[in-house]
């Protein structure tokens, strides 16, 4: 058989680039996992729901009608309505952009931050490593939910503060982890081997370090969305987030409270949002994390 005759042989085929084969093989593996491809498939619908939901609405979110008032679910109001009389599930449509706001930002602030600082920490070591650690360790004595009630008590109850407290609160995670990964591919030959060829340090971080970490980030990132968005509802049912009347999840819980025995579907409605859009990026971290270690076999 002539060479041109092996070369269109069907036996034969190119190499497949090995990035295509590395996505195949993560999907292969995080689509086994049916409860982390429901909690994606749930982010993927909140997110369009944010993002369209508030246009067609039915009402204004901050529409009142006190004739209506703590009205029960109906076919014209779907969740019912609150002491102001705005429906529930408007309100509801309209929180979604906000919660997602709020965690998606607020976790990129401390990722953005965690990052340079773990970095930092772990490639330089010694005295700048201890004196990042140390800072890191006094966060981290505090619960999260506690420091974050601090840093809003000093900078005053908004939305824009819990954003800061919440990404403030998240740092030390985000530095301690990219600090361990790169502790770890710092001590790797071939680092030595481009130190050896005059490369920078900038070149070598952003090149050859942060690529090698991306994994456990993106894990850490889904799961701590979670976080952020169960603490600035938290804020927010204390007070000290969203001012009304912001529809925001959290603030609406805290309304409903009062209202439990005679409307009780004023709070059951905007808890059991935050409870699923929570358990979603939970399990989709989980099934991300499960998929991403190496150790897990096909």
């Amino acid at each position: 058989m002539s060479e041109q005759a092996i070369n269109k042989s069907p036996l034969s085929s190119p190499p497949q680039n090995p990035r295509i084969q590395s996505w195949k093989n993560f999907y292969g593996k995080f689509r086994k996992n049916k409860a982390a491809m429901v909690g994606g498939f749930l982010i993927i619908f909140f997110i369009l729901v944010a993002i369209v939901g508030p246009y067609v609405t039915p009402f204004e979110p901050n529409t009142q009608n006190h004739l209506n008032k703590l009205a029960a679910p109906s076919a014209e109001h779907w969740f019912g309505t609150d002491h102001h009389g705005r429906d529930i599930f408007t309100r509801i449509i309209h929180g979604m952009s906000i919660t997602l706001y709020v965690g998606l930002l607020s976790v990129f602030i401390g990722a953005t931050i965690g990052v340079f600082l773990g970095v930092i920490s772990g490639y330089y070591g010694k005295r700048v490593d201890a004196i990042i650690m140390r800072c890191m360790d006094v966060l981290l004595a505090f619960p999260g939910i506690l420091l974050a009630l601090a840093i809003v008590s000093v900078l005053g109850g908004s939305l824009t503060n819990v954003i800061i407290a919440v990404g403030i609160f998240s740092i030390p995670v985000f530095a301690r982890i990219v600090r361990g990964s790169t502790l770890a591919v710092r001590k790797l030959e071939y680092i030595d081997a481009v130190k050896a060829l005059g490369a920078s340090d900038f070149r070598i971080i952003f090149k050859h370090i942060l690529p090698n970490v991306t994994s456990p980030l993106i894990v850490q990132a889904t799961l701590s969305i979670a976080t952020s968005i169960l603490t600035a509802s938290g804020l927010s049912f204390l007070g000290m987030g969203a001012q009304p009347p912001t529809p925001e999840w959290g603030a609406m819980l805290s309304d409903g409270r009062n209202y439990m025995w005679d409307a009780p579907h004023v709070a059951f409605f905007p808890g059991i949002a935050i409870v699923i859009v929570v358990l979603a990026f939970n399990i989709f971290g989980d099934g991300l994390r499960d998929a991403l270690d190496p150790k897990t076999k096909n």
